[in-house]
């Protein structure tokens, strides 16, 4: 078939012009004359030069594969195929026609896409590959160019090399890669059997393509290219905000762990939600389907709706959990910040803050160092390690992404018992109180994985706090409970977490997460359903300040949602102060691209240049890239006092160490994501360096001092780490709110408890553990941070002060 001879195909379908060709085929529009005309496009198959004999057969396998795989598919958001007939020997697709341009052709004309807009594409991506799955195919080969964007539908098309998972034939040559490289995982890379992983990794390489503007892996060549998708990490979304952690789910390397479609719709469904409605969207498809009783997605509902919670867990057949075993002995860590969106153990990136894994080395007035948080991870059930799995500030760690929450991951403690010494249901005089209501609050942390000894510090915080009000009778007629969920530090589970914490009608409020990650999927379902929540770690400003915080433009996105600690935005400014305290004038910064990188440097660079400083030079690093000649080069030339980096250890290390070995005898300082023991190790030479902590040791008030006491005291086996004082004051923050609604009441909870309690924590005020606890705009009124400084090869707390000068 040329231009020059429209053809009749089978004598019905009249060819009108070519609109598209690929490598292996050529797509025109056509008129079904049998039809009235209608207007189809009509796939013919295109043999390359020099083709033989046997590679034309498997040609046109894979090719009538695409008809066989789609035609069994019924689904808006798949081609439709009207027919299959035979043209000079080889065989012609006729299809549906959609009117619109492909995903790739939106990039490339209009440049990277709104992340709102991306989401609502990988919802109906999503919701199509859960179709073709369930009739056990895979696609193989999702990419921009094979998702059309019509007017009322996002249409998935080209299942020209689509994989029956039972069929017993390839459609390739032993040992060819089929595929699109840029969008093909590891284990498709590698020539394994296809699944559904597959997919869902190619699903979130172009989801990425479409938010970032660029694939998440460039490289020259298939064999350097491969490489990079083997052993690096994709590089960090700067433009993605909230679905940068579906991205970082979709893209682990280890297809065992990668996040499945049911969580991978949640979590768009989260996205959708915290962007808000947008007035001029399609309606033609809905998002991704929810999990439903058959654990298959299921049609979405509108995200302003509120949710329909799972099925609770009866909390009260929940067995009681004891009080942990006091320690044998404690013993001194060293610092990790994890945070945010996060990692997994087959994809290690940026093991760093919103927290330290393990607790800073501070040293006190008498130069003797105290250990400020737990000082040595659980053993997990079995004897097993629960080391291994890192956290990012970009992604979360993924457990197991695929399974179920198991029986057991809800846990209530039970504070009431009568044969509990520390009994709660009593007054303040020791009598039993009259007609008490119970009153759960919920616990969101991760009590398993790398970062369950933080969770436990969190939930014992927290259950200390509740333990306080209950024996004191704080609130009259209230006794509190502890409901704790683990969320793993993984942000798949966040949102399921949050339906089955609302779906207990006596649970009135949060505490938690604490990652950022985490919060990402979590605080949109409690945030509709009226959820209070107050987390004691969560750093990201988007939670509280809306996704376009840096650009100026502020708005709270989720009413419910406090914190009790600052942010990322904090922290360069605090930075910069203490540069410029320090006599520093002019300075050299770098970035790493990644949004917790900019953020800093960007917000370090505005109050340095208010306070008078010099920026003698910026520059921006792949955060992969560990060779910085160059780099140290030019700060040597530029005459810098000191360098600021935006970004975490394991490129800040190599950076510090180059820079000494360039002669630039110059400190490096950056914010907590390179306060990080593993900065020290891979930098021996790192005295003089520095970073901010968002947050305040506890021994440096005599309210924290005293909350230690009581902690130790109380003979937990973990203890409450860098966060457990900030879960302590969220949780008085809920109590000191609940009591405020109770008296205003008379006396007696209400029955809409739950819905007046955001208010009521908007307007708490009182002296916490960690200082005066108030928010304003859910974010704390006193917000302090810590620098320190490397020492003898050990992180040192130098300086505490408050986030605004």
């Amino acid at each position: 078939m040329t231009e020059q001879n429209h053809a009749l195909i089978a004598g019905r379908y009249q060819l009108v012009e070519r609109i598209g060709q690929g490598g292996m085929g050529r797509v025109w529009r056509g008129l079904d004359q049998q039809l009235f005309g209608r207007e189809v496009a009509v796939k013919e198959i295109l043999f390359p030069p020099g083709m033989d004999d046997e590679a034309r057969e498997a040609l046109l396998r894979r090719f009538t594969g695409e008809a066989r795989a789609a035609v069994t598919l019924s689904h808006p958001g798949v081609i439709t195929i009207h027919d299959v007939v035979e043209h000079h020997g080889a065989p012609v697709i006729v299809m549906e026609l959609v009117h619109g341009q492909s995903l790739a052709a939106a990039i490339r004309g209009g440049g990277r896409l709104p992340v709102r807009r991306v989401a609502e594409i990988g919802a109906a991506v999503l919701d199509a590959l859960t179709a073709a799955h369930e009739a056990r195919i895979v696609h193989r080969d999702i990419k921009p160019d094979n998702v059309l964007l019509a007017k009322d539908r996002v249409v998935l098309t080209d299942f020209g090399i689509a994989h029956l998972a039972d069929a017993t034939t390839r459609l390739s040559h032993s040992g060819t890669v089929i595929g699109t490289p840029q969008y093909m995982p590891p284990e498709q890379l590698d020539g394994k059997r296809p699944t559904p992983a597959n997919d869902l990794w190619a699903l979130g390489a172009t989801l990425y393509h479409a938010v970032e503007g660029h694939p998440p892996f460039e490289a020259e060549g298939f064999h350097a290219l491969a490489v990079a998708v083997f052993t690096r990490p994709h590089r960090p979304p700067v433009h993605a905000g909230p679905l940068a952690p579906v991205l970082d789910a979709l893209l682990t390397k280890d297809p065992a762990r990668r996040v499945g479609a049911a969580e991978t719709a949640e979590m768009l469904r989260g996205v959708l939600a915290s962007a808000g409605p947008r007035p001029d969207a399609p309606h033609g498809h809905g998002p991704a389907r929810e999990s439903g009783a058959d654990g298959r997605p299921a049609p979405v509902p509108d995200p302003r709706a509120a949710p329909a919670p799972d099925a609770a867990a009866d909390p009260s057949a929940v067995p009681t959990m004891p009080r942990q075993a006091p320690p044998s002995a404690p013993s001194v860590a060293t610092p990790t910040v994890p945070d945010s969106p996060g990692s997994d153990a087959g994809n290690p990136r940026h093991p760093v803050p919103d927290r330290p894994t393990d607790p800073p080395v501070v040293v006190t007035p008498d130069e003797r160092p105290r250990t400020l948080g737990p000082t040595a991870r659980p053993e997990r059930e079995g004897g097993a390690s629960a080391g291994g799995r890192n956290l990012t500030r970009r992604s979360a760690v993924l457990g197991t992404a695929l399974a179920v929450l198991a029986t057991g991951s809800l846990l209530t403690w039970a504070l009431t018992r009568d044969d509990d010494a520390r009994s709660g249901g009593r007054a303040g005089d020791g009598k039993p109180a009259a007609s008490s209501v119970t009153v759960r609050i919920g616990v969101d942390a991760p009590f398993s994985g790398g970062f369950s000894s933080m969770g436990a510090g969190i939930r014992n915080s927290a259950e200390l706090a509740v333990e306080t009000a209950n024996t004191t009778g704080h609130v009259p007629g209230v006794t509190f409970e502890i409901t704790a969920v683990d969320d793993e530090a993984d942000p798949a589970k966040g949102a399921a977490n949050a339906a089955r914490l609302v779906s207990d009608d006596a649970l009135v409020g949060v505490v938690g997460p604490l990652n950022s990650g985490v919060a990402r999927t979590l605080v949109p379902t409690l945030s509709r359903a009226g959820v209070v929540n107050v987390s004691p770690g969560n750093t990201d400003p988007a939670l509280t300040l809306g996704p376009d915080w840096a650009s100026g433009t502020r708005v709270r996105p989720y009413p419910t949602y406090f914190r009790t600690i600052g942010t990322d935005a904090d922290q360069g400014p605090f930075a910069a102060r203490y540069l410029h305290g320090a006599g520093k004038t002019r300075l050299y910064v770098v970035d790493d691209g990644s949004g917790h990188g900019t953020a800093l440097a960007s917000g370090l660079t505005a109050e340095w240049k208010r306070l008078g400083g010099s920026v003698v030079g910026t520059e921006r690093v792949d955060p992969a890239e560990r060779s910085f000649a160059g780099l140290a080069v030019r700060v040597r030339s530029s005459g810098a006092e000191a360098v600021y980096f935006g970004g975490y250890h394991d490129t800040a290390a190599p950076l510090s160490r180059q820079l000494g070995q360039a002669g630039v005898p110059v400190p490096l300082m950056g914010g907590d994501g390179i306060f990080d023991q593993r900065y020290l190790t891979e930098n021996p030479r790192a005295d003089g360096d520095l970073a901010t902590q968002i947050g305040a040791p506890a021994t440096e008030s005599a309210a924290g001092r005293a909350f230690l006491t009581r902690y130790d005291e109380a003979g937990y086996s973990q203890p409450p780490g860098w966060y457990g004082p900030y879960a302590y004051d969220a949780t008085w923050a809920l109590v000191e709110a609940v009591k405020a609604v109770v008296e205003a009441e008379g006396g007696t909870p209400p029955a809409g408890l739950r819905a007046k309690l955001p208010r009521a924590v908007g307007q708490v005020a009182f002296d916490g553990v960690t200082g005066r606890v108030a928010f304003a705009g859910g974010d704390p009124v006193d917000r302090r941070l810590t620098v320190y400084q490397v020492d003898g090869g050990s992180w040192r707390a130098r300086t505490t002060g408050p986030a605004a000068p």
